[in-house]
């Protein structure tokens, strides 16, 4: 449930690393959220942007009326693309931001990182469960970013967390049902889950549709391929979808060859172009 991001690729200002790096600490709010856009964005790997972001996940003066902090937000995000483990610590600190964006956008960067230091900080945010993880009056979120959390749980393979995170797949928000699901299949290997998510295409809500088609994807469950394809979604959906399952598929195969089902969601892709 990411807050929609200011920059865009559309006529993107044009800078050098040196600039950018140099823009997070200007006194213009607006040109140090856009250089750690920019950093994460393009992925540079440079020392001295990683060490830029990280002190940006502190920063008191880029705030919004409602008390967040869209700078951190944007730099735990680049952070997540960068890889860096340097930068671990500082995103399990953002964990207890009173920010819900920077909670979410430090859990998604963690998952990235696959660094298993974050386990046990990222089940702290689930240990009220179901019944403390509820819509928040007036906001268009939960108390914690539960959908983030779990997902990044999955990345992370953190079967310790199972049952933490089990009775979110009937929580009454279907997003968050769907991210339970997601990293119960992850974590268990057990298809019941997959099949809950190939379920959900064929909900009423098309918005809902793509989220269930994504974290199919996010899977890797091979017999949802044709389910995918056939989904009542944007074909640009399910490409992401079915290059996810792909991807997964081909980074199982120990001698890297494909295989019949491999080519078939190839072929299914190709279809759908």
């Amino acid at each position: 449930m990411s807050e929609p991001s200011l920059a865009t690729d559309v006529a993107a200002p044009q800078l050098t690393v040196e600039q950018a790096i140099a823009n997070l600490r200007h006194q213009d709010t607006s040109l140090r959220y856009y250089a750690a856009w920019w950093l994460g964005k393009f992925r540079i790997q440079d020392p001295a942007a990683v060490d830029a972001l990280i002190l940006a996940l502190t920063d008191e003066e880029d705030r919004t009326e409602l008390g967040g902090y869209p700078l951190r937000r944007n730099a735990a995000r680049a952070l997540g693309k960068l890889g860096d483990p340097r930068a671990v610590p500082e995103l399990i600190q953002c964990l207890t931001c009173s920010d819900f964006y920077v909670r979410e956008a430090a859990a998604q960067a963690l998952g990235q990182l696959q660094d298993r230091r974050a386990v046990e900080p990222l089940m702290h945010l689930l240990s009220g469960g179901v019944e403390a993880n509820q819509q928040v009056p007036g906001r268009p979120h939960l108390t914690q970013p539960c959908e983030a959390v779990m997902e990044a749980l999955g990345q992370l393979q953190a079967t310790e967390a199972i049952a933490l995170i089990q009775p979110f797949t009937a929580h009454l928000v279907e997003r968050v049902r769907y991210a339970a699901a997601r990293a119960m299949y992850q974590l268990t290997g057990e298809a019941f889950y997959a099949e809950k998510l190939i379920q959900a295409l064929a909900g009423a809500d098309l918005k809902l549709r793509r989220v269930a088609l994504s974290d199919l994807g996010a899977t890797g469950y091979l017999p949802a391929a044709d389910a995918i394809a056939q989904a009542p979604v944007e074909n640009s959906f399910k490409l992401l979808a079915l290059k996810g399952i792909l991807e997964h598929q081909v980074g199982q195969s120990s001698s890297g060859e494909l295989t019949d089902a491999t080519i078939r969601v190839m072929h299914l892709m190709d279809s759908l172009l």
